[in-house]
């Protein structure tokens, strides 16, 4: 049986792996080759089968809560098993979706220093850190055809 409270600092940190792993993939171009993948499938794989052994784990206490209404999530979310798969699926996502944001730049050959706000921003506040991605990613693009 897992125990929802360690899973979550566990998770926590293996997470903190992958971002570390981005980070340093910024600026040594020979830790991409290693880094990305960690962070774009081998950690987001392990969160989500986390995930999904917490969510049959607590299975039988989700009855409860739902997705309908705010209420039925703070109904849901309140029972540890289902708020330390939530936790997992928040840091399998923002993961994936900051090494997508490495790759990508990199592929275009956009600036660490312009990537770089993005990744802590994207760790933080998920949508946010993709938001400005995509616009300095725009911006940039938008620069280079004016030209």
């Amino acid at each position: 049986m897992l125990d929802p409270s360690s899973i979550f600092g566990l998770a926590g940190n293996l997470a903190m792996l992958g971002w570390l792993a981005l980070l340093v993939a910024l600026f040594v171009k020979p830790a991409r080759r290693y880094a990305f993948p960690a962070a774009q499938f081998v950690i987001p794989a392990i969160l989500a089968l986390g995930y999904v052994l917490l969510i049959w784990q607590g299975r039988a206490g989700f009855e409860a809560g739902g997705f309908g209404s705010i209420d039925a999530v703070r109904t849901l979310f309140a029972n540890d098993a289902a708020l330390a798969a939530g936790w997992l699926h928040y840091l399998a996502f923002d993961l994936f979706i900051g090494a997508w944001i490495s790759r990508d730049a990199a592929g275009r050959g956009i600036s660490p220093l312009i990537v770089l706000p993005c990744l802590p921003l994207t760790f933080l506040l998920g949508p946010a850190g993709l938001l400005l991605y995509l616009a300095a990613r725009t911006a940039l693009a938008n620069k280079e055809t004016a030209q």
